[in-house]
């Protein structure tokens, strides 16, 4: 797998998530100051709070989960990721089903230009009627892995990523071919700068 910015055996790509921009006003004539537009996610990592975990060996449980499974690239990532989860959320609603746990992404394959993942949500208990077409019932990964904490936007992760694969490189660790990323906050209400995101690294 590839990464964009860090050397080292491992190398991912991630994520650049889409920034929305609000759209000017145009061809109105106005006697007062036009307020500036929004300001972007922030593409500096916030810094970690205290007792944070950074590269904490666990063991990852294998998970029933209802997922979409799909490729993208990285400039449309956090859209293609929100709307499957958007689909997921709604199949399962439809089944009467309660998450069971925070909402992940298993980024399957990366390379320069995009991925492939399955974007899914635990549960409890599998549904019992047909699932939509681009979903599926399957396992979340198990085994060791390390486990590290992000805290902000989709556009600083690149920052986490780099700092992790330094720590892979400096423990002389091997990653498996994936990565896994459960967030904390719901992605699909939380605002960008807001994000908590665990980040686990299964390692051979």
């Amino acid at each position: 797998m590839r990464w964009r910015h860090a050397g080292g055996p491992m190398r991912f790509s991630r994520l650049a998530p889409v920034l929305l921009v609000a759209g000017s006003l145009a061809g109105a004539s106005v006697s007062f100051a036009q307020a500036p537009p929004p300001a972007p996610p922030s593409t500096q990592a916030p810094q970690p709070k205290p007792g944070d975990p950074f590269g904490e060996e666990v063991t990852l449980t294998a998970k029933t989960m209802v997922y979409a499974k799909g490729s993208a690239n990285w400039d449309s990532a956090f859209d293609t990721l929100v709307e499957a989860f958007k689909n997921v959320y709604g199949a399962l609603q439809k089944e009467g089903l309660k998450p069971a746990g925070p909402a992940m992404t298993i980024y399957t394959a990366t390379d320069d230009t995009g991925f492939e993942y399955q974007a899914g949500v635990p549960v409890a208990e599998e549904p019992k009627g047909p699932l939509p077409e681009g979903l599926a019932v399957g396992k979340s990964p198990e085994g060791r892995a390390l486990k590290f904490i992000h805290r902000g936007s989709y556009d600083a992760m690149d920052s986490t990523y780099e700092a992790i694969t330094n720590h892979l490189d400096e423990k002389r660790l091997e990653a498996r071919d994936l990565f896994v990323e459960h967030y904390v906050t719901d992605p699909l209400t939380t605002p960008e700068d807001n994000l908590v995101i665990e980040v686990y690294v299964p390692v051979k």
